[in-house]
């Protein structure tokens, strides 16, 4: 007694167990069958993998502490894209009359058609796809604010460079324009009258 199962190509987790058959002659029946319902579970994998990646310019986004893992993905995906262009986009049919007619259980080769026929090989499910497209609106909208972010520390940048580049040259500047340039250099003398001006702890 022979059992045909049927494992998804792309996704291990997903496997079908069809029906069991001892066959009453030479022919191997049931490595037919097994062939066949190998090549629909392979060719429901190809459909799921129709969408094309591109990996340059996925490339130019993967930082160099990640090339390794991103090379890995690549090969591993490469395989299976490779093994499924092997394939036939359509399996090889069966020929039911000729098993009817050599196989001696009366409706053997009928149930087992009818069961062949209703078989649905199960896609993988996508349960990546929102959760990362939840993370690249979250990426972009943090890039966004970053951008804007960096936008304004720009401007405030310039606008300090500006100043430098306006300014009376420190070898020239009194105390009084050391103060007016640089606030902070400004001394409280009414609440520190004694030389040097500041608390102690800032000395």
């Amino acid at each position: 007694m022979l059992s045909v199962r049927v494992v998804h190509p792309v996704s291990t987790n997903i496997s079908v167990t069809f029906f069991s058959l001892a066959p009453s002659n030479g022919r191997p029946l049931s490595a037919e069958c097994s062939s066949f319902l190998c090549s629909c579970a392979r060719m429901a994998g190809r459909r799921a993998a129709l969408k094309a990646i591109d990996w340059l310019a996925f490339a130019e986004r993967i930082p160099p502490n990640q090339r390794g893992m991103f090379n890995s993905m690549k090969t591993r995906s490469d395989a299976i894209s490779a093994k499924l262009a092997s394939l036939p986009e359509a399996p090889a049919a069966i020929d039911w009359a000729y098993y009817r007619g050599v196989v001696a259980k009366p409706g053997m080769v009928d149930e087992f058609e009818k069961k062949f026929s209703a078989l649905k090989v199960p896609e993988p499910v996508d349960t990546q796809t929102n959760a990362i497209n939840a993370q690249e609106a979250e990426a972009n909208k943090n890039a966004v604010a970053y951008v804007e972010a960096s936008k304004a520390r720009i401007a405030s940048y310039e606008k300090e460079l500006e100043k430098f580049k306006s300014m009376i040259p420190f070898d020239q500047m009194t105390i009084e324009d050391l103060n007016a340039v640089f606030p902070e250099t400004t001394l409280d003398k009414a609440k520190h009258p004694y030389w040097p001006h500041k608390p102690i702890a800032e000395l």
